[in-house]
Order: structure tokens, then sequence, then C-alpha cells
């Protein structure tokens, strides 16, 4: 009883699928071309696309033995059943010091759609950037491993990068229709937090840093090399830059339940957050982009494997050891 009562939990009307209807919020954003609500039939989804749209999502994984095969198999299924895009699975080890990249790496082997990088230092930030620029996937998304998002979510999440409505589609645990169960400190730092980005970045996401994203190739090949955190700032900061280019962003509503075994160690992260928040407020970042000085993509990917030849992106040669299953 007094786990449940340490818990907020908002109420919600947001319907997964498959539902017939499904409502988007949709910030506009550096742009008027969209509009700011808009309701659209999605019964299958992925069913939306003139051909066949690819699809991969990245799962950062930090000490997850207990429970990472469990989410892959889980997710592997949902996307059978109800994704009519070609699907594949990056998982991607950073740093991990019991069995997860053994378990990654023999779901590689022996699974066509799933592979497995690992990362020489920890950071989700440094784990996507890694996974999405060595994809020549369409689309590029990642959660977290956890799957605490629902993933009734995961088809308004895609629909809109898949037919050019957005360019960046994340999920939002402060939308009014969202349904969150976590505790009550988590929630006010996140309120909190959310509410000094919008204020010193003067940005309108409502929360950037749930880990539920999807973004298009040009977003990974033009956007995601110039973010230069490699921890859980990332998403803010890509955001921000996304926002200042005038790319679209979708804000979808989601289900989401806060994992008791999570790795986030909250205060720290949003202290984190805060500094990443003054850097990009005093224009670092901005003075780089106009330099052209982008920081490099890091070279710190000490393996790869898939039962397949590997998706990269770019004809240069590669710093990362790649190891394919026989």
């Amino acid at each position: 009883m007094a786990q449940r009562n340490n818990r907020l939990r908002h109420r919600s009307t947001y319907s997964a699928y498959p539902v017939d209807r499904v409502r988007f919020t949709r910030i506009a954003v550096g742009t008027d071309r969209l509009p700011q609500l808009r309701e659209r039939e999605v019964r299958t989804w992925g069913a939306v696309s003139m051909r066949t749209v690819t699809v991969d999502i990245a799962l950062p994984v930090l000490n997850e033995e207990r429970g990472l095969e469990r989410s892959v198999r889980t997710l592997q299924a949902d996307l059978a059943s109800r994704c009519s895009y070609d699907w594949s699975i990056s998982i991607v080890d950073n740093g991990s010091t019991d069995a997860s990249w053994m378990i990654a790496s023999r779901l590689a082997r022996t699974e066509k759609n799933v592979r497995a990088l690992r990362m020489a230092h920890r950071g989700r930030g440094g784990a996507l950037r890694a996974a999405w620029t060595s994809s020549t996937a369409d689309i590029v998304a990642y959660m977290d491993i956890d799957l605490s998002t629902d993933l009734g979510a995961l088809g308004p999440l895609l629909d809109p990068v898949a037919v050019g409505e957005a360019d960046i589609s994340i999920g939002s645990r402060l939308a009014p229709s969202s349904d969150v169960t976590r505790g009550v400190r988590r929630e006010a730092i996140s309120h909190v937090y959310n509410w000094i980005a919008r204020a010193m970045l003067r940005y309108p996401v409502r929360d950037a840093q749930c880990g539920f994203k999807a973004v298009s190739s040009h977003v990974a090949q033009t956007v995601v090399p110039t973010v230069e955190d490699d921890s859980w700032f990332f998403d803010t900061e890509l955001l921000v830059l996304a926002w200042r280019q005038g790319m679209r962003i979708n804000e979808v509503p989601v289900r989401w339940v806060e994992d008791d075994d999570s790795r986030v160690r909250i205060v720290n992260t949003a202290i984190d957050d805060l500094r990443g928040i003054w850097r990009l407020v005093r224009g670092s970042t901005d003075q780089r982009q106009r330099s052209g000085r982008y920081p490099p993509v890091p070279n710190s990917v000490l393996e790869m494997v898939s039962s397949s030849p590997p998706r990269t992106a770019g004809a240069e040669p590669s710093p990362t050891r790649v190891t394919e299953a026989p």
C-alpha cells in the first residue's frame, strides 16, 4: 500500500492501437505548415506507407542481463504481429559489466532482424549516436530496454515520420492525455526540468527526456552527429538543435510505468541536464555549427555482431571491428 501511495497516476482517455482512431498532439516546430491538432485513421499501423519503409529500433543496454532477452522477444513479437514496416532491432551495450553483451551477441547471431553493438564507454547518447548514424533505415528510433512505454504508442510514433509529416516524433509523459505511473519525486523533477528547459531554451517540447523517440534518416545523418552530449542530455540537445533548424516535431501521448530497477540516478542526471541547458544557452553549440567544427562521431564501438551483413551508412572506412555470425 505504501508503494501505491508513493506514486502518481494520471488517468487517460488516450487509446493505443489497434483502436480505430488515434489523436495526435502536434508541435509545429519552426514552421507554420503543420496543423496544431488533427485526427487520422490508424487501423493497422504502418499501412500508411506507399512503399516498404525501413525502421531500425535501438535498445540502449547497461547491465540488463535479467530482462534483456525478455524485452527483445516482447518487442519482436509485437512488431511481427502489428508492424507492416521492414523492421530491425539494434541492441547497444554501453559499458555493461554483466552478461548483457553475451546475451545481445547471441540474439544477434540467431535472429536475422537483430544486431548488437558494444560500446567502449557508458552513455545513452553515445549509444544512440552510434546506432543511428550506422543505420541506413528510413526511420531510426529507440526505446528504453525495460519497455516502460506501452508499445501501443509505437504506431503513432512512427507513422508521421514515415509519411513525411514530421522529422522527429517523441513520446510525451506530460501530454494531457498521457497515462503515467511513477514516484512523486521523479514526477516533480520531470516537471521542473522540462519547465526550466522550455523557459531557458525557448522551445515548446513538453517532455524532452521520455525514452521513446523516432527520427528520419535525414535527422540521423545531419543533426545527430552535431549533438555533443553522450549521456542523458542527448535527447534535449537533439530536440533543441532540430527546433533551431526549423524541423517538425510530433508529440505522442503515452502510457508509461516507472521501472523500479531503473539505472537512472535522478538527481545526478537532473544536475547534468541543467549544465547542458546552460551550455546551450551560452551558445557554444551554435558557435561550433557556424564555424563548421562539428564534434566527430565517436569511434568507441568495440564490436558489432549481426547474422547478416551490417547496415552501414556511407562508404567511409570504419574504425569499428565488425564480427559477423557464421
